[in-house]
C-alpha cells in the first residue's frame, strides 16, 4: 500500500476521533499537516493493516493526533496528525 495512501487513512481516522468528542458534534474537521512521520515497515497485499489515532493535544479548534498503522502488531507507520476543527 502507498504510503500516502495510509497516511490519507490515518487522516481520516484521526478526523473521526476529533470529532467523536462532544464539543466538535456536527463539525468538519480538516487534514493540516504531517510531523515526525516515520514509515517502519511495508505494507503489502493481503496484510491487514491497524489504524489508530490518539488525540494528544488540543487547543481551541486544533487538535493533534499520535497516529500509528500496524501490520500484525508490528508498527509499520508512526507520526503525529494536525487537525483543524471547522
Amino acid at each position: 500500500m502507498p504510503g500516502v495512501l495510509i497516511i490519507e487513512a490515518l487522516a481520516q481516522t484521526g478526523a473521526v476521533a476529533i470529532l467523536s468528542l462532544d464539543e466538535y458534534k456536527g463539525k468538519n474537521a480538516l487534514f493540516g499537516g504531517v510531523d515526525k512521520l516515520r514509515f517502519k515497515e511495508k505494507v503489502v497485499p493481503g496484510d491487514v493493516l491497524k489504524l489508530e489515532v490518539k488525540i494528544i493535544k488540543r487547543k481551541g479548534p486544533i487538535g493533534v493526533g499520535e497516529a500509528v498503522a500496524s501490520v500484525n502488531g508490528k508498527i509499520a507507520v508512526k507520526g503525529e496528525l494536525t487537525f483543524a476543527v471547522v
